[in-house]
């Protein structure tokens, strides 16, 4: 224990290199070790909780005991320093660069298309570069898992699928998913070939080549087999970390530190220091501890120990399951099933089995399974051994269990089962992998061989309560009866009666998890009784339909197509434009060399700003006292609204919105002051320690039916109308009235917002760092803030990692704030802010209240529709009365409806502001349309997609505001759609499985767009370009328009190199940046192609013909050679370009308008299968037809249209921002928050542009791409609203009925209206037993 004392030296290897430290802070992560000690930028930071996979590197350990070496991925934000002594840390940048030799992983990702604003590939290319080190032939069930820990805001995942599948060894099987077929044996239909031009060659691709990877170190295969363990001992400002090396020893420090928590992986720990606050003086750690990894085979069973990954639990189980018979790996079976879903890869991988126990998650996957299976464990103490089982006595409370303070766990006992035991486990959770569940259960029963009586039954449940709980009345009722249908009925009513749970419970969904703990019954029974029947214990089978319940939801993802138009075959080899070309910076954001905006290096005596938010809705601020912040370590100053030097407030509309509150705050996460420090750890510290009283103000205001009973609004309200839908009401056949509410979206950008603002040193020069969407705007607004002219104020935005909308009006009060900080100090401040705390403050897209009165004659005609929208828009108006004119503008969607009315208010709410976001307001806005036309086929017993195409526009139309279009591309889209789609024919086989199958129900949905380009506000319509040729004869482009993912970039070098006739090699474009273009508008409105394009077209034609008389005088000379000759000519080789777009406009008092230059059409097909049950789907294919003209790169395009579909999957069918009573948001990060997954991805998704589709209104006759598709995610709710239908039906339920959006598991379940959540009710609990009996 003498060694205890000393301060431990940590020996590590990073991409090959030696790091060795002696001073290590028990609170540093890898994640910032790496970034901020080794300034190795590519690994990222995207969450801090390990549920995003940004920050994924490969940690290689070697065993000593099989001298293998052992290769695993793992989140950088979660893993302590302090615990990676002996390892060897592989990042991206440590296994290729383009500096030197491209990593195939790296090259293939990067041309496959997978990487758009590229804030995540890093970490995508980590976890398939750690698979590929295991497994250098996977199959794509491999890829899959791999990747199942890693998000993308941006591709829609199908590109990134595709590179990766290139490394897989088995054939393009469909694999028989979706209709029981399978191409490979004639038993299914052949997938179509992607015939015609392909996106990118795998022929192309670097082979891998395991012999040119990094060696594992031998210095640390020497430490391991010749160093003596000793225990090391890391102390830090506020915690000591202890990590000891025998179990013995692991005793004492528990005995002598019985609150000090154990860590192993940190995946439990770690993130509540992080985000909770807590501190614990002492950490012991045992990873060097044999005895917790020991796995040990008995006759009865396997002990494994508590250090055990999950990841290694699961590896031996399925050992275990490959060699025993099936009947003696019930349990073992049960706990794989679980364990596949259980979180992300890198988190199984580091995530511990005891730490999983004895966390006692009241939701744990684990351990209802565990205590349905009879496991134990084996503690021990001071005091000696003990072995506890794990059951309903086990876990006593919210994440406590019956372990002493002192006890250390040591191992696990998983015994096996015996002849006629059957042991499943269920879940269900927001989204399908990689996410906490809503339910667990774990169910073991055995039977008496040959006989049907059940000898013992064991039934737990997870998320039922504060604690893992046992049906024990409902066993005891089963346990001495036949297992039949008479049985499991009377359990039903008696479960429900047992577990109990109030309105008030936490987590909310009450009837929801009620009616899972009878559909996960109802489920084990049909498991169990399919057995017994096979076994010819009973005679009778569950009927065909009814055992679709057991049937699992397809899963496997197939290749999907992207059709587009080849370019002409007179068009020049070398002109790049029509084809599909790799987005310019993929390979720099594959190998981590790509710079944003908090990778570039820190400056001299830089500081770091976090901000202090309010944490009440309503309320007058009294004090702040930041005393105690300002004495703590490295704390230098604090910024409040005193220290702004200029303008103090951002004006919109006539609104004003405080850059720091002064007197009142009017949500929780208004911004008040700020902090700024030496570090960020400092800063955060004291950011805490400011301390603000308040005075709370009466009656806030949270939802919009307040704020409409409270005249809570911001002005004007907008209004518009066609013919008179009140006279028109009078003749219809039908009226209907309904209403959906949208939620709202966050945008979840990868990186979160940044800025970096240094002071130039003189004449109040500052330059501005910044991921911002509107470099010109928040240039004018630090200038207004420090009150200096604009030509002092620099913005530079190198790339943005996402923004979607979400970065310009707060991004600029962000960096206004940053500002005055840098100018109050006079050094360099840097601002990023941490996942939570970007959620809290910067909004989201904003949720409407739609309701909507429709009247329609018996053929379908819709005659007249008046809809009423109420946008929630926080406490500040931002750009919302421009997200409510958007929404007004597209109430017609597609359909010509003579009389039209529609009126949108903006309500004043105590929520943090909300803001643009892609679509900006159009996706809320036609899901109201199309709720209505929904609800209109239903009352009329027709197929919705005969009531929209028999409304729709045809011939030249005029819209509801009097602008004239021809919609002849939308009818083509409308058609083209339903033959790639096989529209009819999928339409009787819907039918056909839907007859045949009770629990799962398919549904399908055909919706198209009509979607407006460019701004409304006309002068937001111009851009201007300078462009440089040097006299080597590169190009330098600049432009007004940011990259952040879209491929602006890319697209703008295909411009220049058609106009001047280079290579797209010979062109570059460094950043953009307001010292070199001026006056720029945001990028945004699917605009940024169609105006910098031409100001860039302009500058290089004109460029071009100065160098006319040049290529006269030499036909034949190279660029080169004319370049250099136009200097020695005194011929200027720089010039500016300007785009004057459209003077659109809206003229509100009259109506009428043009406030769009063109429009870009669509329609999409989806066809969902639904878990009645649980409320799960699937979706099994999409087919997605755009009019998006000629594309200019049909890479980029196609990649804009996936993500932004899967963005609209994620906004219809799962993302919700719960708030509290309070006003506060609740969902801070990835782990509250779901954004679609790779496991969210259609099966099947095709994509067809348009062919031969013009656009006069666009620079080389193309079309804006970015926002139109989001809505046409809709589709997936709208066949999942299909499949609820057919749901509803089996229990006599038909018309029209509510389903808001998300379309989450717990609505879809509910409206399904099984008996199962009928039961739930007050009124139905002798309903159900009958029911079943019927059924069966």
């Amino acid at each position: 224990m003498a060694e205890q004392e000393k301060q431990g030296t940590l020996c590590f290897f990073v991409n090959g290199r030696k790091v060795t430290e002696q001073h290590v802070d028990p609170e540093t992560m890898l994640l910032s070790f790496l970034r901020e000690k080794l300034r190795l930028t590519g690994t990222k930071y995207g969450c801090g909780g390990g549920g995003c996979g940004a920050c994924t590197v490969m940690i290689s350990r070697f065993q000593p005991g099989t001298r293998a070496i052992l290769h695993f991925s793992a989140n950088a934000c979660l893993l302590p320093v302090c615990q990676l002594h002996g390892a060897a840390i592989t990042t991206v940048e440590g296994i290729g660069s383009t500096k030197t030799r491209l990593h195939p992983v790296q090259e293939r990702l990067a041309r496959a298309h997978g990487s758009q604003c590229g804030f995540c590939s890093p970490g995508m290319v980590m976890s398939i570069y750690t698979l590929l080190r295991n497994k250098p032939q996977p199959y794509m069930a491999d890829i899959i898992e791999a990747l199942g820990g890693n998000l993308c805001r941006c591709t829609g995942y199908r590109p990134i699928v595709d590179g990766c599948r290139t490394f897989c060894q088995e054939s393009t099987c469909c694999l028989g998913n979706v209709d029981g077929g399978c191409c490979m044996n004639g038993t299914g239909t052949e997938p179509e070939l992607n015939d015609g031009p392909q996106l990118f060659n795998k022929k192309d691709f670097l082979p891998l080549d395991a012999t040119q990877e990094l060696i594992f170190p031998p210095e640390l295969i020497l430490m391991a087999e010749t160093e003596p363990q000793r225990t090391q001992t890391f102390r830090g400002e506020r915690m000591t970390w202890v990590s000891p090396v025998s179990l013995e020893e692991l005793v004492q420090l528990k005995s002598s530190h019985p609150r000090a928590p154990l860590v192993m992986g940190n995946t439990s720990i770690g993130p509540e220091i992080k985000f909770k606050g807590l501190v614990h003086p002492v950490i012991i750690s045992p990873t060097r501890v044999a005895e917790l990894f020991e796995v040990t085979e008995t006759p009865q069973g396997v002990w494994l120990g508590v250090g055990c990954s999950l990841s290694q639990v699961r590896c031996v189980l399925e050992g275990l399951v490959g060699r025993l018979p099936g009947e003696r790996t019930e349990l073992y079976q049960a706990l794989v099933k679980q364990l596949s879903s259980l979180a992300g890869q890198q988190i199984r991988n580091v995530a511990t089995l005891g730490g999983n126990i004895v966390s006692a998650l009241p939701n744990s996957d684990l351990n209802p399974v565990l205590a349905a299976g009879r496991c134990r464990i084996r503690v021990t103490s001071e005091g000696g051994q003990r072995e506890i089982p794990l059951d309903q006595d086990f876990f006593v409370g919210f994440r406590k269990t019956a372990l002493r303070p002192e006890d250390v766990v040591v191992s696990v006992f998983l015994p096996e089962t015996r002849k006629g035991e059957l042991v499943r486990a269920y879940r269900q959770a927001p989204r399908k992998e990689n996410a906490l569940a809503t339910v667990t259960t774990g169910m073991r029963v055995l039977i008496g061989v040959g006989s049907g009586v059940v000898q013992d039954l064991s039934i737990f449940y997870g998320g039922l309560g504060p604690t893992t709980v046992s049906a024990t009345r409902t066993c005891a009722l089963v346990v001495g009866r036949i297992w039949d249908e008479e049985t499991l009925s009377q359990a039903y009513d008696l479960l429900l009666e047992e577990l109990v749970l109030p309105p008030s419970v936490p987590g909310g969904k009450v009837e929801f998890r009620r009616s899972l703990t009878l559909s996960f019954l109802f489920r084990f029974y049909l498991e169990v009784h399919q057995v017994l029947t096979e076994e010819g214990v009973i005679q009778h089978q569950v009927p065909g339909p009814v055992r679709s319940a057991i049937r699992p939801l397809p899963s496997q993802i197939q290749p999907g197509l992207q059709k587009f138009q080849a370019v002409s075959e007179a068009q020049s080899p070398q002109d790049p434009v029509g084809r599909p070309m790799m987005h310019r910076s993929a390979l720099s954001q594959a190998t981590g060399e790509a710079v944003y905006c908090d990778d570039v290096p820190r400056i001299e005596g830089e500081l770091f700003l976090v901000l202090v938010t309010s944490s009440r809705p309503h309320a007058k601020i009294l004090e702040v006292d930041a005393s105690s912040a300002l004495q703590l370590p490295g704390v230098v100053d604090l910024v409040t609204w005193k220290d702004v030097p200029g303008k103090k407030v951002r004006t919109i509309e006539r609104y004003e919105e405080e850059l720091l509150a002064e007197k009142e705050v009017s949500c929780v996460g208004q911004l008040i002051c700020a902090v700024v420090a030496d570090s960020r750890a400092q800063a955060k510290q004291g950011a805490v320690a400011v301390k603000v009283r308040y005075e709370d103000l009466p009656d806030p205001v949270f939802t919009v039916e307040e704020a409409i009973e409270r005249n809570s609004i911001f002005e004007p309200q907008r209004k518009i109308e066609r013919g008179n839908v009140t006279e028109a009401f009078k003749t219809v056949d039908h009226i209907h009235e309904g209403q959906i509410r949208i939620g709202g979206q966050e945008h979840f950008y990868m990186e979160t917002q940044s800025m970096l603002v240094v002071p130039v040193g003189e004449e109040a020069e500052y330059k501005v760092y910044v991921s911002s969407q509107a470099p010109t705007f928040t240039q004018d607004a630090v200038a207004e803030t420090l009150d200096i002219p604009s030509n002092r104020v620099s913005c530079h935005v190198k790339r943005i990692g996402g923004a979607f909308g979400g970065k310009v009006t707060k991004t600029a009060i962000l960096t206004c704030i940053t500002a005055v900080a840098a100018w109050k100090t006079g050094r360099a401040v840097r601002c990023v802010l941490e996942r939570g705390e970007d959620m809290l403050i910067t909004g989201a897209r904003h949720p409407v209240l739609g309701k909507y009165k429709v009247g329609f004659m018996e053929d379908g005609r819709i005659m007249a529709a008046d809809f009423q929208y109420y946008a929630n828009a926080g406490n500040t108006i931002d750009e919302s009365l421009l997200v409510v004119e958007k929404i007004l503008l597209h109430m017609d969607n597609a359909y010509s409806v003579p009389n039209l009315q529609g009126v949108a208010v903006a309500c004043r709410t105590n929520l943090p502001s909300n803001t643009a976001f892609r679509g900006f307001g159009v996706p809320q806005s036609i899901m109201v349309v199309e709720s209505m036309v929904t609800d209109v086929a239903a009352q009329l017993r027709r197929p919705t997609h005969e009531i929209r195409e028999l409304n729709m526009y045809r011939g030249p139309s005029t819209t509801h505001y009097k602008m004239d279009f021809d919609p002849e591309n939308l009818m083509r889209c409308w058609e083209h759609c339903k033959t790639v789609a096989d529209h009819a024919a999928r339409l009787r086989a819907v039918a056909q499985f839907n007859q045949q199958n009770r629990w799962k129900k398919r549904g399908m949905a055909l919706v198209p767009i009509k979607y407006g380009i460019a701004f409304a506000e006309g002068f937001l319509n111009q851009a201007a370009a300078l462009v440089h040729i040097y006299k080597d004869g590169s190009v330098l482009v600049s432009h007004g328009g940011t990259e952040m993912g879209q491929g602006l970039h890319t697209k703008i070098l295909q411009v220049a190199s058609r106009e001047l006739q280079v290579p797209t090699s010979k062109i570059f474009i460094s950043e953009t940046s307001t010292s070199c273009v001026p006056n720029t508008c945001p990028s945004a409105a699917s605009f940024g192609t169609d105006a910098n394009g031409m100001a860039v077209k302009n500058a290089c034609q004109t460029l071009y013909k100065r160098l006319e008389p040049i290529r006269k005088q030499d036909p034949k000379g190279s660029w080169e050679n004319w370049t250099r000759k136009a200097f020695f000519d005194k011929i200027s080789m720089s010039a500016t370009g300007f785009h004057r777009g459209p003077d659109l406009h809206m003229d509100w008092g009259r109506m009428k308008g043009q406030p769009y230059a063109y429009f870009t059409y669509g329609a999409c097909f989806t066809e969902v299968e639904l878990d009645c049950l649980t409320g799960d789907y699937r979706a099994l294919m999409t087919d997605l037809v755009m009019d998006i003209g000629r594309s200019i790169n049909p890479s980029v395009d196609i990649g804009q249209i996936e993500g932004a579909f899967l963005q609209g999957l994620g906004l219809y069918t799962m993302e919700e921002l719960p708030f509290s009573p309070r006003g506060e948001l609740l969902a801070r990060g990835p782990a509250q928050y779901k954004v679609p997954a790779l496991c969210d991805l259609p099966l099947r998704l095709n994509v067809h542009l348009l062919p031969d589709s013009d656009n006069p209104h666009a620079i080389y006759s193309s079309k804006g791409i970015g926002e139109p598709v989001l809505f046409l995610g809709s589709s997936v709710f709208y066949a999942i609203k299909d499949a609820v239908a057919a749901a509803r039906a089996e229990s006599g339920l038909e018309g029209p009925f509510t389903l808001d959006s998300p379309a989450t598991p717990e609505r879809a379940c509910l409206a399904c209206a099984t008996p199962f959540t009928q039961k739930v009710g007050p009124t139905c609990l002798s309903r159900l037993g009958k029911y079943i009996l019927k059924e069966l």
